[in-house]
């Protein structure tokens, strides 16, 4: 039995889950709605005020599924009660980021600024002119635009420049030895 699947999610006051034929689960909560298809061999079941689910057999297949699902399910809870949120610093001399609206204008060393328009459902924060932060109820977009940022230029191997998540330790390589 998979140790992440079988564990229960307990659904808080304030939060609301309907169970719809085909698998389609809807939760709202404080900060919005999320919705989401699962696959139809996974039982979904709502006890009062905690998600359980429960997989058909012990195939490969299904041992997987009931984890993923269990996951997801717990990700959507949480999302509409605190969200989530990534947090990006930009190093390098004269790269910087500015919010225009809810849009971002990006400095990144290019030749033309690179402006950024948030996904659905996300909200910048610009706290200073070298950090972001990145906020929504959905876990994957969230990662899925912090991801896209980063990839505009990912932190150098040897001087480290680049944006990279806040706190993420990138090793520097000593470049050419002197003869």
């Amino acid at each position: 039995m998979s140790r992440v699947g079988r564990m229960p999610i307990a659904v808080p006051e304030g939060v609301t889950v309907d169970i719809q034929k085909d698998n389609q689960v809807k939760v709202t909560g404080p900060k919005g709605e999320l919705s989401r298809q699962f696959r139809p061999e996974m039982s979904i079941k709502l006890d009062g005020d905690t998600l359980t689910v429960s997989r058909p057999s012990d195939s490969k297949e299904h041992r997987s599924l009931h984890g993923l699902t269990r996951s997801l399910l717990a990700n959507m809870v949480s999302g509409v009660i605190k969200g989530f949120d990534k947090e990006l610093e930009i190093v390098g001399v004269g790269y910087r980021v500015e919010q225009v609206g809810e849009n971002l204008k990006f400095n990144l060393g290019f030749s033309h600024l690179v402006e950024i328009l948030p996904l659905p459902g996300i909200s910048f924060t610009v706290a200073a002119q070298n950090r972001l932060k990145i906020s929504g109820i959905d876990k994957q977009v969230v990662g899925q635009q912090a991801a896209e940022i980063r990839a505009l230029r990912p932190p150098d191997a040897y001087k480290g420049k680049g944006v990279r998540y806040l706190g993420e330790h990138v090793p520097l390589k000593s470049g050419k030895a002197k003869a």
